[in-house]
């Protein structure tokens, strides 16, 4: 038995640990963000960012 076989669970609990819990997390969203208060840029912002989701699902699939 080498020393390995002590540590690989400690290992491996260590590994899949988060940083942060699950339930702290933000999806990413703004909450208070209002469209009867964004300008111009801000909605471009906006169109650039759901064109960049878009891109990024359809790279996913194929």
């Amino acid at each position: 038995m080498g020393r390995s076989h002590g540590q690989r669970t400690r290992d491996k609990n260590k590994a899949s640990l988060p940083q942060v819990p699950k339930q702290l997390k933000s999806d990413g969203l703004d909450v208070e963000y209002s469209r009867e208060l964004a300008d111009h840029e801000d909605l471009e912002a906006e169109a650039r960012a759901a064109a960049s989701g878009i891109r990024q699902s359809q790279r996913r699939n194929n």
